[in-house]
């Protein structure tokens, strides 16, 4: 999942991993809203919640969800650079340790929010998980050349209403790349809304140590990318 990359991937690669990766991604993302009632990689509510803030003179209020954005956007920079620099060295399975990168991340992002008082947990939690959630956004959108994006639900349920509208113009009669288009745009939404919910529930049991659950996942991935990606340069 985290070798093949653009037009060389096939629809099962990306399904595969937009399900994992948008799973884990609605986990986290509802983890952040259990620990401060604020959703990390929500960038269109959390850029019309600073305007709102701002709008009526709420600075103060403003000034942590901005945070979230920078973060977010600082995630997604970092991914970016990461990348970049693992293809000028030549380095099999770039995307692979980019996302053992936010593995390692999160577990440092778990011991912080466990050693820290109540009154900080929350919000370095929820910042933290912006920053990661934006460098897996940019990892997963590089690699599919935009085809997935793991936290972007807005734009997925936007590409699947224009998808099934001109399906049901047509009197069903789809072409086959619309179809493997929808079901993806499908798989990605509701692979993040079962995640959201099994992130909630995992909240309430584990508190702040879902993050190790989540990190543990992403580092599995990751490592089964790295061990594809020395095979084909071996062979």
């Amino acid at each position: 999942m985290l070798v093949q990359e653009g037009q060389s991937r096939t629809p099962g690669i990306d399904r595969r991993l937009a399900g994992s990766f948008a799973g884990i991604a609605g986990a986290l993302n509802a983890a952040g809203f259990c620990a401060f009632g604020t959703f990390s990689s929500n960038m269109t509510g959390n850029v019309s919640a600073v305007a709102d803030h701002l709008g009526l003179g709420e600075v103060a209020r403003a000034l942590p969800i901005l945070a979230l954005i920078t973060a977010f956007l600082a995630g997604a920079m970092s991914a970016t650079m990461l990348i970049s620099a693992g293809r000028q060295h030549r380095l099999g399975g770039v995307y692979a340790y980019s996302v053992l990168t936010e593995a390692l991340l999160l577990v440092s992002l778990g011991v912080l929010g466990l050693s820290l008082p109540g009154v900080w947990q929350g919000a370095v939690l929820v910042t933290g998980l912006s920053f990661l959630l934006g460098l897996q956004n940019a990892t997963i959108t590089q690699i599919t050349d935009a085809r997935v994006r793991t936290t972007h639900v807005t734009g997925m349920v936007t590409d699947l209403g224009i998808g099934l509208a001109r399906l049901l113009s047509r009197g069903g009669d789809g072409s086959s790349p619309d179809r493997e288009k929808m079901y993806l745009y499908a798989v990605t939404v509701a692979a993040f809304l079962a995640g959201g919910m099994m992130g909630v529930m995992a909240w309430r049991v584990l508190g702040s140590a879902l993050l190790f659950v989540a990190a543990g996942l992403l580092a599995l991935l990751a490592l089964a990318g790295i061990a594809s990606a020395r095979r084909l340069n071996a062979s």
